[in-house]
């Protein structure tokens, strides 16, 4: 089985759904990737092709910005941003760890599997998280808007009707608090401060925005899981509201430019994916099945 099939098994209508488990995942007993993988093998949580296609999304926007996010490590402005984006890119290399555990328990899959060796077409992240880091504004215009975003999905997802979703997203919502209110922070720091940390908080704002509008698409995989996926486009409303209220609070404007045509979802991507993947998978393609 592709680890990238998301077409909704043969079982009937539904088939979308996951299975009811035999015991409820709660943020104290299944969170990590290896309890998770262990249920799954226990045969108590039985994965559909559809959620396991959901849990890839959510695993590959996770993993990838987390590689983009480890790149400032020794680059950031100074020492203390060094560590904070280096625990955020922790924190969501964490989610995707759970999330990828979870979606590679429906194809016999390890989250190193789907992590290291599926090509640059088998991931299903959006375009926004592969984009360069740029500078400094533009790195933190785009974690606004993924910490936003992130931060409105796993509060609805906590009440998914699959509780290993539900479980993941109940720890993860609270450490995307955190990432949402350090942006916030350096957007006023940056759009209040000089003339040329505004422009370049500006500049940030308009290479972030084209990309914006993909992350609400709602598609077919979404209307098959209702009431266990967050439909994206529900949650545009209170995006908005919650970033223009940050940006007037820096003095700053929502961009006015054209959307970017996406399908990450679908599979297909910008030029900087596959370098990206390049970089990430190189040791564990030369070396596979190697251990620490």
């Amino acid at each position: 089985m592709s680890p990238v099939d998301t077409r909704p098994a043969s079982a009937g209508p539904a088939a979308g759904h996951a299975s009811a488990s035999a015991t409820r995942l709660t943020p104290g007993n299944a969170l990590r990737p290896e309890d998770i993988a262990g249920q799954v093998a226990g045969g108590s949580v039985v994965v559909s092709q559809d959620v396991a296609g959901y849990a890839l999304r959510l695993g590959d926007d996770a993993l990838v910005l987390a590689q983009r996010l480890g790149w400032w490590v020794s680059r950031a402005p100074e020492l203390e941003e060094d560590m904070a984006l280096c625990n955020i890119a922790l924190d969501l290399l964490g989610h995707a760890r759970s999330f990828l555990t979870y979606a590679g328990g429906a194809w016999g899959k390890t989250e190193d599997d789907l992590a290291y060796f599926r090509d640059e077409s088998q991931f299903r992240s959006v375009h926004l998280v592969e984009q360069p880091n740029g500078d400094f504004a533009r790195t933190i215009a785009r974690q606004l808007v993924v910490s936003t975003f992130q931060h409105l999905l796993y509060s609805q997802l906590i009440d998914s009707a699959d509780a290993t979703l539900a479980a993941i997203s109940a720890k993860a919502v609270k450490e995307v608090k955190y990432h949402q209110d350090h942006s916030h922070q350096w957007v006023l720091r940056l759009g209040q401060g000089t003339e040329e940390s505004r422009r370049r908080m500006l500049t940030g704002l308009e290479l972030t925005w084209p990309y914006v509008a993909e992350l609400f698409d709602d598609d077919e995989l979404i209307g098959r899981l209702e009431g266990v996926a967050v439909r994206p486009s529900s949650l545009r409303v209170e995006f908005d509201r919650l970033i223009a209220e940050v940006l007037a609070e820096a003095g700053l404007e929502v961009p006015d430019v054209p959307r970017a045509s996406g399908g990450g979802r679908s599979g297909e991507h910008s030029e900087y994916l596959g370098h990206l993947l390049a970089e990430m998978q190189v040791l564990a393609r030369q070396h596979p099945g190697a251990t620490w």
